[in-house]
């Protein structure tokens, strides 16, 4: 369904209360009773589950996977997939300026993008009660997943030059990904651009900022925005160069203060998070997971452009009793 979304956003922020947005998708697993190898491998599947998950949450939009080892499959690197865990890179694909330059940029529908994007244009046919966002990786992220995350760090000082090159591909590509999403019927894309966040502000504003602009700048528009996520532990330091690429939302992880983070930016912008997935909807209790998203809220809702979220991709086999709490959590808070 087509929506302003900017006008989404502002709506939003307008209002007292506000629904919750995570990013909420792996757990469908259970709901479908299936494995992640059989989630991530099936569109009927992906477009199901997040219409079993908006049919069971009150969540302001409907979330995609985020899968940050489609795009670097595309590419060539090797992925390790399980019954229960999500996908992951193993391995180096480039090593050197010679690899680099030999590097193929991949037409989108290559290997699984295909998939993603087919479950996507399905899931905007079941779910039209709110807005669909697809998943997407950042440029930094997926030249580190080609590079190795370790290595990168160290080629963006030794070899700036092939990282340059490296990040030029993968953006060309991201474009296009991204337009495929729009094409589908997506409402817009979640961003995920976490080993930016590892970077020293600096860095990040060479090797991460100018590529997400470019690509927020051939996608976004009034019906179509880009929500950038970053669960890096140095993303306070770098919100004016996040302000510079002009995402249209912000997402950030729980290893961050949130109240500290949202004082950084304009009050007309959406800024979302950040519930520990891992250790608190994951690992926690339902008491756990109530405990630490009201006190969340209590420190940031004072801001309207505050949205509670979860701080990362939910992972696949949190209890689906934990979520139900959350939401529970954000119902009470604003209850009161």
């Amino acid at each position: 369904m087509k929506y302003n979304m900017k006008e989404w956003l502002s709506q939003m922020i307008a209002a007292p209360v506000k629904k919750a947005l995570p990013v909420l998708s792996f757990p469908s697993v259970s709901l479908l009773g299936c494995t992640v190898r059989e989630l991530i491998s099936d569109s009927e599947k992906q477009a199901e589950g997040m219409r079993l998950v908006a049919e069971r949450t009150d969540a302001a939009a409907s979330v995609s996977l985020m899968d940050l080892s489609v795009e670097a499959e595309c590419f060539g690197a090797k992925i390790s997939i399980s019954d229960d865990e999500v996908p992951t890179v193993v391995g180096r694909l480039i090593n050197d300026m010679d690899e680099a330059e030999a590097l193929a940029v991949p037409p989108v529908g290559a290997c699984r993008t295909g998939l993603y994007i087919d479950a996507i244009k399905k899931a905007t046919e079941k779910i039209t009660d709110r807005p669909v966002l697809a998943g997407i990786i950042g440029p930094f992220s997926l030249a580190a997943r080609l590079l190795d995350v370790s290595e990168i760090m160290m080629d963006c000082y030794d070899d700036p030059d092939m990282v340059h090159l490296v990040l030029e591909k993968v953006t060309d590509f991201l474009v296009e990904y991204a337009k495929a999403y729009k094409a589908a019927g997506a409402n817009g894309v979640v961003m995920a651009e976490p080993v930016a966040g590892l970077l020293s502000p600096a860095l990040e504003e060479e090797f991460s900022s100018p590529y997400v602009k470019k690509i927020v700048d051939a996608v976004q528009d009034d019906n179509f925005i880009l929500v950038y996520h970053n669960c890096g532990d140095n993303a306070p330091l770098m919100t004016e160069s996040f302000l510079s690429f002009g995402a249209a939302a912000y997402h950030f992880g729980n290893s961050i203060d949130m109240k500290s983070m949202i004082e950084k930016f304009p009050a007309d912008i959406p800024v979302m998070g950040n519930v520990d997935p891992a250790g608190v909807l994951r690992m926690g209790t339902p008491e756990k997971v109530r405990e630490e998203t009201i006190g969340i809220m209590e420190k940031c809702c004072e801001y309207p452009n505050f949205v509670i979220s979860s701080g990362c991709d939910i992972p696949p086999m949190t209890p689906w009793n934990n979520i139900d709490a959350f939401f529970a959590a954000v119902k009470e808070y604003y209850g009161k």
